[in-house]
């Protein structure tokens, strides 16, 4: 698919050559997250720090149990951490209401589960839509619908419902929906889990063009090492606690990838 992406406003900034100078567009630290089980405490995350800048793709990898699912609901503003803090473009979350950490989530961050989670009785279009319309700002998405789903190659299943559609396009037409309010990140869940292997490979290849050609952040947790390597950075999560990350230009991330697996 060689189609150039459009998202719904003008293009960010993408990718700076210096990162670590801006403020970072989703900053996590201390974050600590605790649940009971029984009589036993389990520290699903324990004083873990994470930056990701604008324009970045970032993958966190971890095995089943790892808190890598409780760091994206965290990060996603799902869930309350019981330590530590969440920045988005510099502004500090912890203390808002409900109904302002909604307004964060509707307005600033874009979600792709690996379920698709679209209405079933909504068509292609409804679903795409519905943030925005939520949020507002449904006449502006409506302009914008046209541009992006052509981008992502569904232009012509916007009348039908999930059912009608195949796994990649459910999950291309769940791409379209998160990014309908032009987010400041997009928090992806296993985007490929319940696609095939070509299919997967293509909504990857969507995100990683995302990234470079209109500066899309994206921050994806996933187990597959294949998927990961489409990021630009990949953070190993284990236990709760990073131990490690690698970057994918450095040439050694599969094998940094086959030493944490192998652990």
């Amino acid at each position: 698919m060689s189609r150039s992406l459009t998202p719904a406003r003008p293009r960010r900034e993408a990718r700076p050559s210096t990162p670590e100078d801006r403020t970072p567009a989703l900053r996590a630290y201390g974050l600590c997250k605790r649940y009971r089980l029984g009589d036993e405490t389990i520290e699903a995350l324990v004083d873990l720090e994470l930056s990701v800048y604008p324009g970045e793709f970032v993958a966190v990898m971890g095995p089943s149990g790892s808190g890598k699912s409780t760091l994206l609901h965290l990060l996603g503003l799902l869930d309350e951490a019981d330590a530590g803090e969440i920045e988005l473009s510099g502004q500090r979350t912890a203390g808002l209401s409900d109904d302002a950490l909604t307004k964060l989530r509707r307005e600033r961050l874009g979600f792709v589960f690996q379920g698709f989670e679209l209405i079933p009785n909504l068509s292609a279009r409804e679903n795409i839509l519905l943030p925005a319309e939520v949020a507002g700002r449904g006449r502006e998405a409506e302009k914008a619908l046209g541009p992006l789903a052509r981008a992502l190659g569904i232009h012509e299943r916007l009348s039908h419902r999930p059912a009608q559609l195949s796994g990649g396009q459910q999950q291309r037409v769940a791409l379209a929906r998160a990014l309908i309010n032009d987010p400041v990140v997009i928090l992806a869940d296993e985007p490929t889990g319940n696609l095939d292997s070509a299919t997967g490979e293509e909504v990857l290849a969507l995100l990683q063009r995302g990234v470079r050609e209109q500066g899309w952040t994206v921050v994806m947790v996933t187990h597959d090492a294949k998927a990961a390597l489409h990021a630009d950075r990949i953070i190993f999560l284990r236990d709760g606690r990073i131990v490690g990350e690698t970057r994918t230009a450095d040439g050694g991330a599969r094998a940094a990838i086959e030493r944490f697996v192998g652990v």
